[in-house]
């Protein structure tokens, strides 16, 4: 049976006043952490053995005998085989007795299987919990379906490769890296053969991968990636924020495209097939002009998804876009919870965010802030799921 509101209100009447913030440690987690810590929260991080390094070490936190933090954000770590032991029962336990709220990230709905986190992780997530999977293509009821239902424009789908007759973009996870993308482009059948072919022979991508890949025709411009905030307990007409913008960094496109075209047509033609693995990002802002079609899709979105999947967004989402020469977004990625990009604005706050706010607002923050307000107004269960 789904985890729903009346089991969210069942665990919160064994909580403390004082709720720890908890994450999955990869993705901005170190965002989630130090936005907690800067609201007055402590920290707790779900890692993997051999990935905890950065939490356990370099960025724990030292607070003084008041309890104020004097370095790092991270204050507890637990560690554990995989990332997937974390929704045991006793680890479950030892969240509930920590009074702890979950903050998704990529990494939480990445290792754990959606159906655990439905079903059987009763922790209270700060977000909505049932709007995870339409972040996976290979479901049903995808983004994709939202999308087209809230009237926002996605790239046009092709049936299949024999309907390639321009730039297309083939979109599959990545053989071994399952989580990484196995993504390549084509301009015609004969050139989607041949990418197929050789990827299949370098292992990039497998042949049953295939038989589900989306296939989309190429949006030529710029990626910006809108990370929006939608509170359920904001004033009417203040409760969509847009917080900042990120751009990815992937290996091996951005070191591809730094070369000359005659040292790229050297190189092994299958390292001439650039791969699209997200090893970081940067920071970004959008003309103002385009500032109001930005506005529009995002609450087209929060719209569509309170009807869809109630009760909608709660807190953080991430738009991702190409725009055209005519500044009009076209979505190609959603992310329904922090983005993956949010730590380029780590302390320093986003600058849409910044403005609005009037102090550093990055996204981990805004989440603590809202964590801050919930409590403060006896609405905490609204912001949950």
């Amino acid at each position: 049976m789904a985890i729903g509101a009346d089991t969210v209100r069942e665990i919160l009447r064994g909580y403390g006043p004082e709720p720890v913030v908890a994450t999955v440690g990869s993705h901005a987690a170190l965002d989630i952490a130090d936005g907690a810590v800067e609201e007055g929260f402590r920290t707790l991080l779900l890692c993997q053995r051999g990935r905890d390094a950065p939490y356990v070490r370099y960025f724990r936190a030292r607070r003084n005998a008041a309890g104020a933090v004097q370095r790092g954000c991270v204050d507890e770590v637990e560690s554990f085989p995989s990332f997937a032991d974390l929704a045991g029962p006793e680890p479950q336990a030892r969240l509930r007795g920590r009074s702890a709220l979950l903050v998704p990230n990529r990494a939480l709905s990445s290792y754990v299987p959606l159906d655990v986190i439905e079903n059987d992780l009763r922790v209270p997530i700060v977000g909505s919990r049932n709007l995870l999977r339409i972040e996976e293509r290979s479901e049903r009821e995808n983004y994709y379906g939202l999308l087209e239902r809230a009237g926002i424009r996605t790239p046009e789908r092709l049936a299949d490769p024999s309907r390639i007759d321009g730039l297309a973009m083939v979109k599959l996870p990545h053989a071994r890296r399952r989580l990484e993308r196995g993504f390549f482009t084509a301009a015609s059948p004969e050139e989607y053969e041949r990418k197929r072919a050789a990827l299949l022979a370098a292992g990039t991508i497998r042949e049953e991968d295939l038989a589900g890949a989306r296939i989309e025709r190429y949006v030529l411009g710029p990626v910006f990636n809108f990370n929006f905030f939608q509170s359920p307990l904001a004033k009417d007409g203040e409760a969509l924020e847009l917080l900042g913008v990120d751009e990815r960094r992937e290996s091996s496109l951005d070191g591809l495209v730094r070369l000359p075209a005659a040292q790229q047509m050297e190189m092994n033609p299958t390292d001439r097939i650039p791969t699209y693995t997200v090893v970081g990002h940067g920071t970004l802002t959008v003309r103002e002009s385009i500032l109001e079609e930005v506005f529009r899709i995002g609450e087209a979105f929060v719209a569509e998804a309170r009807r869809s999947h109630a009760p909608g967004v709660l807190g953080p989402f991430c738009l991702q876009t190409c725009l055209d020469t005519d500044g009009r977004p076209t979505v190609f990625d959603v992310a329904v919870r922090i983005g993956g990009g949010t730590n380029i604005h780590l302390a320093l706050g986003h600058p849409y965010g910044n403005a609005l706010h009037r102090r550093p607002m990055s996204t981990g923050r805004r989440i603590a802030v809202e964590i801050r307000e919930a409590l403060r107004t006896h609405r905490l269960s609204e912001i949950l799921t």
